[in-house]
């Protein structure tokens, strides 16, 4: 990169990548670039928007919002838009949330149910519970926290030595072969066996990215696996955390993994979906019994958390506004999944060097054979990357793993996206 801007820019390696692209607009799936290109937002700007760019319901709600109240400190105030979300959001979470706490996206969100579950034990005498078990493939944010439940993770390498060390389990992977999949299952639940029968350690908490690992590599497991995980944690007396802030908000094809599993975690964190794209926030829900163990006449039991900008009411008009937007036609997210299988199926089952071919809803993905192990530093990535733009096409290969997570709005474009995909993979 040889440009002059003082920017630098996230998981990029400044030294070598290629200059970025400007973008002057979007509409729809649609962003344009500087010189009049037109590139298809394959994967939603990492996820997170959902309606199409500059969806003009959502601007035009941030605009009221913005000229009556821009923003105003949390602690000891609050407004109808924070107030109204809350009553908005509850009633498509599992039945076992009730209370929420806001904050300002995936990572914080984490950071959040970290402290609240810790804090909870804590509050009720059992300060030594303060271990936690993650997953491993699993990415819950690039804070200290978030990061250090991940479990083994190439993006952590240079940062162990700072990280508290926590413990994972292998991911139990979903596979075409039902067997083989309970196999996967049984695996993980006498790992965790294992660690929790230690004497050494005690728990808090198990976190999990529920059906699909993101950044790890949108690796699936089953819907049978959250039931008995909700089995193990209950039967352990653990707090079990879902990380839902790449699946809330219908990737998974129903409204959350949770929902869609029929399991009621006690924590829960979202947030890429929540504005439609358009802005920070992020919210973690908790059941009722974790929030009253903060209920004391000792300061100190409190829960200590806050940020600048929470409960933002520009951000939360916006996640109105996009509940707004779902809540009118479910169909998008709740019907994608055919439509990913009927195209992958045209375009995408002859060709020999892809594998693994799996979907979740609104998600797809698959490997590409070659260039070196299975992860994120595989050199077929940047390869990838570049080839899909030049065929108009905004796709970032986590290394060797394409995936697709479009905007709702995508359908129209998905035969031609399916097509420029499979011209891509022939070339190689």
């Amino acid at each position: 990169m040889t440009n002059y801007s003082p920017i630098w820019r996230p998981f990029t390696q400044m030294k070598t990548a290629p200059e970025p692209l400007k973008v002057v607009r979007g509409h729809g799936a649609i962003l344009k670039l500087e010189d009049g290109t037109e590139i298809i937002d394959c994967i939603s700007s990492w996820w997170v928007n959902i309606h199409g760019h500059s969806n003009p319901d959502i601007a035009k709600a941030i605009y009221e919002q913005a000229i009556h109240l821009e923003h105003v400190m949390f602690a000891g105030f609050t407004h109808d838009a924070a107030e109204v979300l809350a009553a908005r959001l509850l009633p498509h979470f599992p039945a076992s949330l009730r209370k929420i706490f806001y904050s300002d996206n995936g990572s914080t969100a984490v950071e959040v149910a970290l402290k609240m579950a810790y804090q909870y034990w804590y509050n009720k005498g059992q300060a030594d519970r303060d271990r936690f078990i993650g997953f491993e493939g699993g990415y819950h944010g690039d804070t200290v926290g978030a990061m250090s439940i991940a479990g083994s993770s190439p993006f952590w390498q240079r940062y162990k030595r700072m990280m508290p060390e926590f413990d994972a389990v292998s991911y139990p992977l979903r596979c075409d072969d039902k067997a083989k999949t309970e196999e996967n299952e049984a695996d993980t639940i006498k790992q965790l066996k294992k660690l929790v029968s230690s004497k050494k350690k005690k728990y808090a908490a198990i976190c999990i990215e529920p059906l699909v690992q993101g950044a790890g590599g949108m690796r699936m497991c089953s819907e049978e696996f959250l039931v008995k995980l909700q089995k193990f944690c209950r039967e352990n007396d653990l707090l079990l955390i879902f990380d839902e802030v790449m699946t809330g908000f219908g990737r998974t094809g129903d409204w959350f993994a949770a929902k869609k599993a029929n399991v009621e975690p006690d924590i829960m964190c979202v947030s890429k979906g929540i504005t439609g794209g358009f802005l920070p926030l992020a919210v973690t829900a908790c059941a009722e019994r974790i929030y009253e163990s903060f209920l004391s006449d000792d300061p100190q039991d409190m829960f200590a958390h806050g940020h600048s900008y929470t409960a933002n009411p520009i951000a939360c008009a916006a996640a109105i506004k996009s509940l707004e937007l779902l809540e009118a036609d479910t169909r998008p997210f709740t019907e994608m999944e055919s439509k990913h299988r009927g195209y992958a199926g045209e375009f995408l089952s002859s060709i020999k060097t892809i594998s693994n071919l799996r979907y979740c809803g609104t998600i797809v993905a698959f490997e590409v054979e070659g260039g070196g192990k299975n992860n994120y530093y595989n050199e077929l990535g940047p390869l990838l990357k570049q080839k899909f733009l030049e065929e108009g096409l905004l796709i970032r290969p986590l290394g060797n793993t394409v995936y697709l997570m479009p905007p709702y709005c995508i359908t129209e474009n998905l035969s031609f996206i399916y097509y420029k995909i499979a011209k891509v993979i022939n070339s190689l």
